[in-house]
C-alpha cells in the first residue's frame, strides 16, 4: 500500500501555483456564515424541546434528518461537479439554507421542523464539495493550510451558533431564527464574488485536466481504496463524538450540574471555539510534518481526556471538554487533504464524502445516543462515546505519503 500511495500523490499537487488569499478568506467568511446557520440547528434544541414536548429520540431524529440530507446528496453533487464544475451552486446551495431556516422559525409543529432542518442540511449538501474544491484549487499548493482556512470558518461559525442562540433566540424565541435568514443573503453575496472568480478558472482548469496534467483523475487500487476507506472511519469517529456533544453536551451540562440553557450554549461556544482554533493549528503543521503524524495526535491523543470528562466536575468537564475539542479537530484538515492526495481528481467526491457520508454517519450514531439517552440517562451517552477516539489506532495502517512541493510563481 505504501508504494501505491506514493505513486498516486504526485498527481495531487494544485492546479493554481500561487495561493489566492482574498478567495480562500471569501470562502471561509461564507463556510462561517453556513456553519454558524447550521448550528442554529442543535442551539435551539432545547427551545423547541420545551415548546413543542419532544423526548431525545425526536431530538435525534431531527438531527438525523439534518444531516442525512447532507450525507445523501453531497457525494452525488461532488461526483457530478468532478466532471462539470459548477461555480454559482454556492449561491443556490445558500439559497436553500435561507428557505429552511425561515420554515425553522415559524414551524407549527414537529413535521415542519422536520422538513425545515431537511432543507437547511441541503443546502450544505450543495455548499460544501464545490467550495472545497475552490480551496484546492486557490490553495497555490499549500493544501493543509487552504483546507485550515476553509475550516476554521466553518469551525468558527458553529462555534457562534449557541452563543447567538443564547443571547437572540432564548430570549426572543422560535421565530426569531428567521432574523440569520440576512446572514444568509450576506453569504451569497460573498459566494457571487467566489463564482465569478472560479467560473473565469475553470476553461483552463478543465483544458488542464484534459492534458492529464495537475488534478487529473488517476487509476486507483485496492490499496488506495482501502487507505480511503479508513480515512472514512477515522472521520466519521471525530463527526460521531461531535455529533454528541453538538446534540446533548447542554442537556449533559444541565442535567449534571443543573446550570442555565444560557450558560450550558456558553459552555458549547466554547468547545466549538476550541474545535475551530485546532483546525487552523492542524493543517498547516500536516504541510510540515506529515498527515498520518497529525492523524496519530489528534485523533487517539483526545482518548485520555474523553475518558475522565463524564466523571469530572463542572470545572474540569469544561478544560477536558476544550481539550478534547482542540485535539480531535486538528486532524480534519490532515485526513481531507490526505484522502486527496491518493485520490487526485476527485475533489468534489472526496469532499462530499467526508463533509457529507462522514457527518451523516454521525448524524445515525446521535439518534441512536438519543434513544439511549431516554432508555437510560445523558450521562450514559457520554460514557459511550468517550470511546470513539479509540477507533483512532487505525491509523497504524495508513500509508505515510508525503506531498510533492509546488513551485511557487511569483
Amino acid at each position: 500500500m505504501q508504494k501505491t500511495a506514493e505513486k498516486a500523490a504526485p498527481g495531487a499537487a494544485s492546479f493554481a501555483t500561487v495561493t489566492t488569499l482574498p478567495v480562500l478568506f471569501a470562502l471561509s467568511l461564507a463556510h462561517l456564515l453556513n456553519d454558524m446557520m447550521q448550528s442554529l440547528v442543535p442551539a435551539i434544541y432545547p427551545i423547541i424541546k420545551a415548546a413543542h414536548g419532544l423526548d431525545f429520540g425526536q431530538i435525534g431524529l431531527i438531527t438525523f434528518t439534518f444531516q442525512l440530507t447532507a450525507s445523501m446528496f453531497q457525494p452525488l453533487v461532488g461526483l457530478y461537479t468532478d466532471k462539470r464544475p459548477q461555480p454559482y451552486s454556492l449561491v443556490a446551495g445558500m439559497g436553500f439554507t435561507l428557505a429552511g431556516l425561515v420554515v425553522l422559525a415559524h414551524a407549527p409543529n414537529y413535521g415542519m421542523l422536520i422538513v425545515g432542518a431537511a432543507m437547511v442540511g441541503t443546502g450544505s449538501s450543495i455548499f460544501h464539495p464545490e467550495a472545497t474544491r475552490v480551496a484546492r484549487v486557490a490553495s497555490g499548493g499549500r493544501q493543509g493550510f487552504a483546507q485550515s482556512i476553509f475550516q476554521v470558518g466553518g469551525q468558527s461559525g458553529g462555534a457562534l451558533g449557541p452563543v447567538l442562540a443564547a443571547f437572540i433566540v432564548v430570549p426572543n424565541g422560535q421565530a426569531s431564527v428567521a432574523w440569520f435568514a440576512l446572514a444568509a443573503l450576506a453569504a451569497m453575496l460573498v459566494l457571487g464574488y467566489v463564482g465569478h472568480w472560479y467560473a473565469a478558472i475553470v476553461p483552463t482548469l478543465m483544458a488542464n485536466r484534459a492534458r492529464g496534467g495537475d488534478e487529473s483523475p488517476v487509476p486507483t487500487s485496492r490499496g488506495v481504496l482501502f487507505a480511503v476507506f479508513l480515512l472514512v472511519v477515522l472521520m466519521f469517529s471525530k463527526s460521531a463524538y461531535q455529533a454528541s456533544i453538538t446534540s446533548y453536551y447542554t442537556f449533559f451540562l444541565i442535567d449534571k450540574f443543573h446550570v442555565p440553557i444560557s450558560t450550558a450554549q456558553l459552555m458549547l461556544f466554547v468547545y466549538l471555539a476550541a474545535g475551530a482554533l485546532g483546525v487552523l493549528v492542524g493543517g498547516p503543521l500536516g504541510d510540515r510534518i506529515g498527515r498520518r503524524r497529525i492523524i496519530w495526535v489528534s485523533i487517539l491523543g483526545a482518548l485520555p481526556f474523553s475518558l475522565m470528562m463524564p466523571f469530572a466536575n463542572f470545572y474540569w468537564t469544561a478544560v477536558l471538554s476544550t481539550l478534547v475539542a482542540f485535539i480531535m479537530a486538528s486532524a480534519f484538515a490532515a485526513i481531507l487533504v490526505f484522502a486527496m492526495e491518493l485520490l487526485p481528481g476527485r475533489v468534489g467526491l472526496i469532499g462530499g464524502l467526508f463533509y457529507g457520508l462522514t457527518f451523516g454517519l454521525g448524524a445515525v450514531s446521535a439518534a441512536l445516543l438519543g434513544e439511549l439517552a431516554d432508555r437510560t440517562s445523558i450521562a450514559t451517552v457520554f460514557q459511550v462515546c468517550a470511546f470513539l477516539p479509540a477507533i483512532g489506532l487505525l491509523t497504524w495502517f495508513l500509508p505515510d505519503i508525503r506531498s510533492q512541493a509546488v513551485p511557487r510563481r511569483n
